[in-house]
């Protein structure tokens, strides 16, 4: 199979491109050179910009393009187009926040969409992000109709994912001592090693497969209790988990996901982020690695890296958090 990668030089790009060349694909990775594939040896390069610069592909033709950094409608438009004659199928990375309403369980593949912004709405925030992936879906539907498959995936998790939004927690539990956990120990959490999303989305762009897919694991509900656990169980640094209540951290000014990841609270707008269906992904072939490896692998590369990591709690204050809880819950 001949394969595209618009984008292909950053975590999720990485590793379909490993995942693609180990299945023996022929790979070309379109990129704007700002940071150089991690296998160049391996794959054809093509530099160029999405935003005006498509010409670079020449009069080329590919089996399947996957789109990993479609963030601007009218940009996944012009690729569309541009690629809409010479490929066979598309594959387009979207989101969980395409949703319009995260704020239940079980959202599935048949759940209304965000709204888009007005079209002249270019400026990823948090607050346009879910909105302009969903015109970038539509943008791309419009262009290409059922040769199109769209991969929703939530937090994505593993070896090189520049958030350390996963990355905090084995690396906190690593470091020992009192690791302050927010909210309820059976409250679910949703994540996928890139690893494993890698491979299945080349599986789909093998098999032709089009429609939409929430990209989520495990397969079975994993509770952020269960995580930890894990965690504590790869490093054994003896660390001890303190679960502090999260009205307590909200009146203390701790942002949940940010300062605290994997933490949305009960009850918010956001609360069932990490708790969509995974149905369809998991019958079209999604598979998912054991926890312990995605923790180990994860911690492996951070040890690597040599600085903290970027998100999180200060020790400093966490420590401060974890005494006034102590002070407040003493008989």
């Amino acid at each position: 199979m001949r394969l595209l990668i618009i984008g292909g030089t950053k975590f999720i790009g990485r590793h379909l491109v490993d995942a693609a060349l180990t299945s023996g694909h022929d790979v070309t990775v379109f990129h704007r050179g700002q940071t150089p594939p991690h296998r160049p040896g391996d794959v054809d390069e093509v530099l160029g910009d999405r935003d005006g610069g498509l010409g670079a592909l020449g009069d080329r033709r590919w089996d399947v393009v996957v789109d990993t950094c479609g963030y601007v409608p009218r940009l996944v438009r012009d690729s569309a187009t541009a690629l809409a004659g010479r490929v066979d199928a598309y594959l387009y990375v979207s989101s969980i926040s395409a949703y319009a309403d995260v704020s239940r369980p079980g959202v599935d593949e048949a759940a209304a969409l965000a709204d888009p912004p007005p079209p002249k709405v270019e400026e990823v925030t948090g607050e346009t992000y879910g909105g302009l992936k969903t015109a970038c879906e539509r943008a791309a539907a419009a262009v290409l109709g059922d040769r199109l498959c769209t991969v929703r995936p939530g937090l994505v998790v593993g070896p090189h994912d520049p958030t350390d939004r996963f990355t905090y927690w084995p690396a906190r539990v690593a470091a020992g001592g009192a690791v302050l956990a927010p909210g309820r120990p059976e409250r679910p959490v949703q994540f996928i090693d890139a690893r494993d999303l890698g491979s299945w989305m080349i599986a789909l762009a093998e098999r032709g497969r089009g429609g939409a897919y929430n990209a989520v694991g495990p397969a079975e509900t994993l509770t952020m209790g269960r995580f930890l656990d894990v965690c504590c169980t790869v490093v054994a640094t003896g660390a001890e988990v303190e679960w502090v209540d999260e009205t307590f951290l909200l009146d203390a000014g701790i942002e949940p996901w940010s300062q605290l990841p994997l933490w949305l609270p009960d009850g918010g707008e956001a609360a069932g982020m990490m708790r969509a269906s995974n149905r369809l992904a998991v019958a079209a072939g999604l598979a998912f690695r054991p926890l312990h490896e995605t923790v180990a692998d994860t911690l492996h590369w951070h040890a690597g890296r040599g600085r903290p990591t970027a998100t999180g709690l200060s020790r400093a204050r966490e420590a401060d958090l974890l005494a006034a809880w102590r002070d407040r819950t003493a008989p």
